[in-house]
């Protein structure tokens, strides 16, 4: 099997699927425009062959590189990158080349967030009442039934990047004074606590692992407020959520990928769907996956596209928790006091690139327990201020 990886390097940890494809038996061909002395050593060894261009976002070097690597492998199998800011790059690749996987006939509704609301409405979850506004009179016509606040994001944005929560009629006019020039979505604002559906589909859509995540907050206040953040994942899933996650994995027709789906939580089994990502959920929660599970997802995603490997067993042992530090915010505890008091609960301990720290801090602690309790202490003390 061939697989075509875009930007292996990026974020860091995901040379493993890389590796794991190559110890399953593929030929793992990475496709970027880092130099090859810049990568990893691990990186390079994860990797068949690399093919380096000198601009990603010129379609011609991709396919160039596309028919180099055909030429020399045959037949393209795959191509991912499992990073949302590629999905459109790579659903166009694969409708040049004839390569299984979302398409340019399918991309929309995973890739916008107001086609995203048909599919949640068909898999019967409620969703915030919005739409995509190109003026200032059709916001306020919006606003007259919603009331503010408001949210507005871009259509096909990534993230919460170029994200805002309107308050007033001065911020909505200031808004559109400054509006970047790309398609809006506008929302009423849904207050509730967020959760995530995660996992990963095989071919036929049907789910081969599954967990759920809890968060502190969405990452539009994270990043607009400068926040810390935490989220952990739950041992047991609410019901409600559980089925709604399910439907929307038919819904969205989630074949041989991961899933990422975020919920308001509005009340005790009542939920309001966010939005969904067709990519594992971002940071290092794949590896929360893995000391939450003592599985490796890495592998398991390696061995279901070369395989066909579909069934596996997994228990949710542990909360994992992921919480961050802003070297801007006044901590009560130091580093080495987190350490002395928990240091057997921790798994990892991120120092987090500069162009993720607005979302997830300068700094993460990885931890788990079996304790809901343990978990929150610790959360607790590491956000401690003052």
């Amino acid at each position: 099997m061939n697989v075509v990886f875009l930007s292996p390097h990026f974020p860091a940890q995901y040379y493993q699927f890389c590796k794991q494809l190559k110890e399953a038996g593929a030929n793992a061909l990475g496709l970027a425009d880092a130099r090859w002395e810049e990568l990893t050593p691990a990186m390079r060894d994860s990797l068949t062959e690399y093919f380096r261009v000198e601009d990603m976002n010129q379609y011609d070097q991709l396919v160039r590189a596309l028919g180099y690597f055909t030429h020399k492998y045959g037949k393209i199998d795959r191509l991912d990158s499992l990073n949302e800011h590629w999905l459109e790059t790579e659903a166009r690749l694969r409708d040049d080349f004839n390569i299984f996987g979302v398409s340019g006939n399918t991309i929309g509704h995973i890739r916008r967030k107001s086609l995203m609301k048909e599919r949640y409405r068909a898999a019967g979850v409620p969703v915030a009442r919005g739409q995509v506004v190109h003026t200032l009179d059709q916001a306020r016509a919006l606003i007259a039934q919603t009331g503010y606040p408001v949210v507005a994001k871009p259509d096909a944005g990534v993230g919460a990047l170029n994200t805002y929560r309107l308050n007033n009629e001065k911020e909505l006019a200031e808004f559109f004074r400054n509006k970047p020039a790309v398609d809006y979505i506008m929302e009423e604002f849904v207050a509730g606590d967020i959760f995530s559906f995660d996992g990963l589909t095989d071919k036929e859509g049907r789910i081969v692992f599954y967990t759920a995540h809890a968060y502190s907050q969405g990452i539009m206040e994270t990043v607009n407020e400068a926040r810390h953040v935490s989220y952990h994942s739950l041992r047991e899933i609410p019901a409600a959520l559980e089925a709604h996650g399910r439907n929307c994995v038919k819904s969205f027709d989630v074949r041989e990928r991961f899933f990422h789906m975020e919920f308001f939580q509005t009340a005790p089994d009542q939920y309001v769907a966010l939005e969904v990502n067709m990519r594992p959920p971002g940071g290092y929660t794949t590896d929360m996956f893995n000391y939450a599970c003592d599985i490796d997802i890495y592998r398991i995603w390696a061995q279901l596209l070369v395989q066909g490997r579909n069934k596996i067993d997994f228990t949710r042992k542990y909360h994992c928790c992921y919480a961050s530090r802003k070297h801007s915010l006044p901590y009560r505890y130091t580093h080495e006091e987190i350490l002395a008091r928990y240091g057997e609960r921790m798994v990892q301990i991120v120092s987090v690139p500069g162009v993720f720290a607005s979302a997830l801090g300068d700094i993460g602690y990885i931890f788990r327990s079996p304790d809901i309790g343990v978990i929150r202490e610790m959360t607790s003390y590491i956000h401690a201020v003052g």
